[in-house]
């Protein structure tokens, strides 16, 4: 685990972005639809694989750095759309986490959709 932190990134991305002219580009409906695209490329990685050989991507040095590409890509964006709109990425996770708690009581351990 590194010592980064979500503000730190976010400053980060944003001067990346300034630095380039690029906030004109970084509105709510384009930063989401990029987040979906890198999801999607995400997705693509894993599309035809077995579960197991999912389960062992990581072992394979290309396919690792591929998926943590991804996985930044993906991130970035979700950073990014987070920025624009004012919203604590770490605060709705955890208000989230709250509300599932309560709408998902413990059961024994059961997945909801079994």
């Amino acid at each position: 685990m590194s010592d980064l932190d979500v503000p730190a990134l976010q400053r980060r991305l944003a001067e990346f972005a300034a630095a380039r002219d690029w906030g004109q580009y970084h509105t709510p409906k384009n930063l989401a639809a990029a987040l979906s695209v890198e999801a999607g490329e995400l997705v693509e990685i894993f599309q035809w694989l077995t579960p197991e050989q999912s389960a062992r991507i990581m072992a394979d040095p290309d396919q690792a750095r591929r998926v943590e590409d991804e996985v930044a890509d993906v991130l970035a964006y979700l950073l990014q759309f987070c920025e624009v709109l004012g919203i604590d990425a770490l605060a709705a996770l955890d208000a989230k986490i709250d509300r599932n708690e309560k709408r998902f009581p413990a059961k024994g351990g059961g997945h909801p959709m079994e």
